[in-house]
């Protein structure tokens, strides 16, 4: 899992360093469009969520024909709505930005990504679907091997297409969002694949293929939560790229900070992520098999790896933060911005790892409800009044908002943890009566 996160960072990192070659417009637009996209998605990271909970508890308790009609059923969902969604950037993308509050001088480069994007959208329902029904399993090696050629096929496209080679003329920044949507093309038919080769899943492309009410329902139930605190996180990222973008001249540079801190950033999250995924399966089992207190100690030794891990490689970032910072941006504004980021944040990593890991836990238990809740008051009651106070109230400016950021993250973790010590998770009831 932590080599899949290594490899979702490398994608992340050079879409900013391709767009940062172009110009800071480019790489602002890049930052904010993810947003979006990200957003977009939800439905399919939602029912990954509910698909996961309930298949890992069916394999704990030795359920096969559960588990395998769950997986079916996850995927009919997914490919139903990853096309009925396609259609929303599609036709609105102008509409989409203009509503999000995107600087004039980016709104036209972010309609071109976001039309772009689009087409990565139903492929990659499929792809994160697929993956979660390997990883409920514990057959972590088959998304490995898929990330691994999605991400490679990416990171060589953001190159190739941006800049031409040969006989391939150059796309200029088309080519990153392009870069994506091949990409994850490429993904969902290896995994479908995969799928077809495994003689576990195989029945999954049996008769009937009718959607089953019941199965849906409970995939429901346990992602609509998920949805929601997704809802919330993205549109707060989105209402916090809009305070920044308010921010008259220093609108550009702080965005394309943001931008390039996050990705620099997400370095620290892989650890965290890739614990954050293991905990949902091996909570998720080992309830599913009848152990609880083994779910509960799982849990708080994989929350302190993540804490110990992530504040050590905080402390490497606080140090060579500008120099991190030059590797993606060669604008002097914009270096000096991303290295105050990064600073700032650092001193909340340890806390992020803490939350992450025990959201985790406690989606693979099916409390998606408790989760929702958390990330939605540290980010709407916490982090947004906070940043916009210290930005514009307080005139502190960007600085202003990744001191909000850490506030909020810092909150979230201890909030997690404590949800997660109440221990009302191991009794809640997910089945699909």
């Amino acid at each position: 899992m932590l080599i899949i996160m290594v490899f979702s960072f490398l994608v992340g990192l050079a879409d900013v360093y391709v767009a940062g070659l172009i110009g800071p417009a480019v790489q602002a637009a890049v930052g904010f469009v993810t947003q979006i996209y990200f957003l977009i998605i939800i439905v399919a990271n939602a029912i990954s969520i509910g698909t996961l909970a309930l298949v890992s508890r069916a394999i704990g308790a030795g359920d096969t024909g559960s588990a395998v009609d769950t997986a079916k059923q996850s995927l009919i969902f997914s490919m139903g709505a990853g096309v009925l969604l396609t259609v929303i950037p599609l036709m609105g993308s102008r509409e989409i930005v203009a509503a999000a509050g995107f600087p004039p001088e980016t709104r036209e480069i972010a309609e071109n990504f976001l039309r772009i994007f689009s087409f990565a959208l139903g492929p990659n329902y499929i792809l994160i679907n697929t993956n979660a029904v390997f990883r409920a399993r514990g057959e972590v090696k088959k998304p490995l091997l898929t990330m691994t050629v999605v991400s490679v096929t990416n990171i060589a496209l953001d190159f190739l297409l941006v800049f031409g080679a040969g006989p391939i003329p150059a796309w200029g920044y088309p080519g990153i969002a392009s870069a994506t949507a091949a990409a994850s093309a490429a993904g969902m038919a290896l995994n479908l694949l995969l799928l077809f080769r495994s003689r576990f899943w195989r029945s999954i492309y049996s008769e009937p293929r009718a959607v089953s009410p019941r199965t849906i329902r409970a995939i429901f139930r346990i992602g609509w939560p998920a949805a929601f605190l997704q809802i919330a996180w993205n549109t707060a990222s989105i209402m916090l790229y809009n305070i920044l973008a308010r921010l008259k001249e220093a609108g550009i540079v702080s965005l394309a900070s943001i931008a390039n801190g996050l990705r620099i950033e997400a370095i620290i999250f892989l650890p965290a992520f890739a614990l954050n995924m293991a905990a949902s399966v091996l909570v998720g089992q080992n309830l599913g098999a009848g152990r609880p207190d083994q779910a509960e100690n799982i849990g708080w030794r994989l929350a302190a790896m993540g804490a110990a891990l992530t504040g050590a490689m905080a402390i490497i970032i606080f140090l060579w933060a500008d120099r991190l910072a030059s590797f993606l941006t060669g604008d002097d504004a914009v270096l000096q911005e991303t290295a105050r980021y990064l600073r700032i944040n650092m001193f909340s990593e340890p806390f992020m790892a803490l939350g992450t890991v025990m959201s985790g836990c406690l989606q693979g238990a099916g409390d998606t409800r408790s989760t929702m809740w958390v990330i939605f008051v540290s980010m709407w009651l916490v982090r947004l009044p906070l940043a916009w106070i210290f930005s514009h109230e307080l005139s502190y400016g960007a600085p202003g908002v990744w001191t909000a950021m850490t506030i909020s993250m810092c909150f979230q973790g201890l909030m997690m943890a404590w949800r997660f010590k109440l221990g009302r998770w191991k009794r809640l009831k997910i089945s699909e009566e």
